[in-house]
């Protein structure tokens, strides 16, 4: 996916231009500022992306194209960026967590377990990227909930903001529905990141430049 290409371009460098100006006790700067600089350059494709998806998803529109016609014809630029703070407010997070949460993993296994003897494999890239997109989904979840609500709300919305939805949820619903559909999401961001971040460290390890030695 488009979004996917940009946000794995701009990780990569960002981390290491970070970790290469921090000291070693200060090495998750790297993953947190990478994780939350790759997101934002994203949003500009996931937000429009995402605000058509839930739109179709409930029903309103049933192909991609008459949907995102249609809500720039009556909404314009708002409506396709609808909830984009609720968006970055989850998704920066997000990101920034689920990284910093699989490269401690990760550092944490190779220096207690492996000893640094090696480096992991793409199965132990798969359980790490697993657990930080599991952990991540739930402690996201109220997050996810208020950026679905100020996408699907349209032109008339019940909520102002991102506290206004908040609150109104909590009144009216209880705090419990801020945790709504928690399971399937830890489920489906589990499996995602178990995905994701074994093509990412494949997809490092095949564009890396190649030593002398190597290429014999």
């Amino acid at each position: 996916a488009p979004a996917s290409a940009v946000f794995m371009a701009v990780y990569e460098p960002v981390k290491q231009a970070i970790m290469r100006s921090q000291p070693a006790d200060r090495a998750f700067l790297g993953p947190l500022s990478a994780g939350v600089a790759a997101g934002l350059a994203s949003s500009v494709i996931r937000v429009p992306t995402e605000v058509v998806k839930t739109r179709m998803q409930t029903g309103e529109f049933t192909h991609a194209f008459t949907a995102l016609k249609t809500i720039v014809a009556r909404e314009g630029a708002r409506g396709i960026f609808a909830g984009y703070g609720s968006f970055l407010l989850r998704d920066l997070p997000f990101d920034a967590i689920e990284f910093v949460t699989y490269e401690q993993l990760k550092k944490g296994y190779k220096s207690a377990v492996l000893k640094d003897e090696r480096d992991l494999n793409s199965a132990e890239h798969s359980v790490f990227g697993a657990g930080a997109g599991a952990a991540t989904g739930l402690l996201t979840t109220p997050l996810d909930v208020l950026k679905t609500r100020l996408m699907i709300q349209g032109q008339n919305g019940k909520y102002k903001n991102v506290m206004d939805c908040a609150v109104k949820i909590v009144q009216e619903e209880g705090a419990g529905a801020l945790f709504r559909g928690w399971q399937p999401r830890v489920i489906w961001i589990g499996v995602g990141g178990s995905v994701f971040f074994t093509v990412l460290e494949a997809s490092k390890q095949f564009y890396a430049p190649k030593r002398a030695g190597d290429a014999q």
